[in-house]
């Protein structure tokens, strides 16, 4: 017996539908994603639930109300310009830069005011900077 062998088609894959889904997918994941980064961050300051320190005597104190307004030793500040407070701090220190410098913010302070008053004291030669803060908790 002699059977006839089939004649064989040549086998192939094709490609074009594969290539079209995987640069579908591209496409799909290059318009809904995004580059920027978002951070949103909720900050409720100050709080702290460190030891208080004892508060030397000769003590210099800078605070700062909810508007940015800046009181040093207990006298308000006609303004709250750098140049205001660089003239109090020195006026209130003297020569004496090793004093211990304390900042005194509201909750609610704009961070450029106490930025302001760390720089300013850095400027002057303050190092000894010190932040109050309260327990949690505790009004």
């Amino acid at each position: 017996m002699k059977f006839q062998r089939r004649s064989q088609e040549e086998v192939s894959v094709n490609l074009t539908p594969l290539i079209d889904v995987v640069f579908l997918l591209l496409i799909f994941f290059m318009v809904s994603t995004t580059f920027t980064r978002e951070t949103h961050l909720q900050v409720d300051l100050p709080e702290a639930s460190g030891e208080p320190g004892e508060a030397p005597a000769q003590l210099l104190e800078v605070l700062i109300d909810a508007q940015g307004r800046y009181s040093v030793n207990g006298q308000p500040l006609v303004n709250s310009k750098p140049d205001t407070l660089r003239q109090a701090l020195r006026q209130s220190a003297g020569d004496e830069r090793d004093r211990p410098l304390l900042i005194t913010a509201d909750g609610t302070t704009p961070h450029q005011a106490v930025v302001t008053v760390m720089d300013v004291a850095g400027q002057l030669g303050f190092v000894q900077l010190s932040i109050t803060t309260r327990e949690p908790g505790s009004p």
